[in-house]
């Protein structure tokens, strides 16, 4: 999955993989840039030429920012509904830009600490194993 160049994987903790993660860079060396496009992976990192072709976060970045997002709008919607009572048109004016806000803007730092922790603990697909001996 990873390759020997560069700085050796048993030298970097976890902390500072995640940080490269949340910092969008290779998790590998922590300088090359991990995107070419808002959530477009680059092919190979242009520093140390690890190639991305492994990554596979799936849906976990999306479903993490769900989660977060809708307890963080449902809960500031209740608390305005019950104390202030505002009519829809207002409901739909506050709470869809933060929506927005609370879902798109750290999705490109979610799905590359996803990326830096599966690279770090080396994740790899599922494997049955013949336990019939």
């Amino acid at each position: 999955m990873n390759d020997s160049a560069g700085t050796p994987q048993s030298e970097t903790t976890v902390l500072q993989s995640a940080m490269r993660g949340l910092a969008c860079k290779c998790p590998r060396c922590g300088q090359g840039k991990l995107y070419a496009g808002f959530l477009t992976l680059a092919p190979a990192c242009d520093r140390c030429g690890l190639d991305y072709a492994f990554i596979d976060t799936g849906d976990g970045p999306a479903i993490f920012i769900i989660m977060l997002a809708g307890a963080i709008v449902v809960g500031c919607a209740l608390v305005v509904e019950v104390k202030y009572q505002p009519p829809f048109w207002l409901h739909a004016a506050l709470w869809l830009p933060l929506i927005l806000a609370t879902t798109l803007l750290p999705l490109r730092a979610m799905k590359s600490l996803l990326i830096a922790l599966q690279f770090h603990h080396k994740a790899a697909p599922g494997r049955l194993v013949d336990r019939a001996k």
